[in-house]
């Protein structure tokens, strides 16, 4: 009987505003790893996981944010390089307006 490949979890899309940071680290798994840091962020009300090898977030406490994570048994846990600043068109136009008078 042939066996069914492997299924990858989809990962899911989130936005909402930052509104808690917590950073633990640095962290190193093994011998040659480089150092990382856990952030836990907490967004509308749920608590997410962020690895990165820098020890400050980029994005400030109450950012609009967007990313893509993923759901385990452990958390919820944000995908490396999928985590910004999420820009609404609207509000982007206005900026410029403003900007140029």
């Amino acid at each position: 009987m042939a066996r069914k490949p492997y299924q990858k979890a989809k990962a899911l899309q989130g936005r909402g505003t930052l509104t808690a940071v917590s950073t633990d680290g640095p962290h190193v798994e093994w011998l040659g790893m480089p150092e990382y840091y856990i952030h836990t962020l907490k967004i509308e009300d749920l608590e997410y996981a962020y690895f990165s090898a820098d020890k400050e977030l980029e994005m400030a406490v109450g950012s609009y944010v967007c990313f893509r994570y993923r759901e385990t048994k452990k958390g919820l846990y944000i995908e490396k390089r999928s985590l910004g600043i999420a820009i609404d068109p609207a509000e982007y136009m206005r900026q410029l307006e403003q900007e140029s008078n």
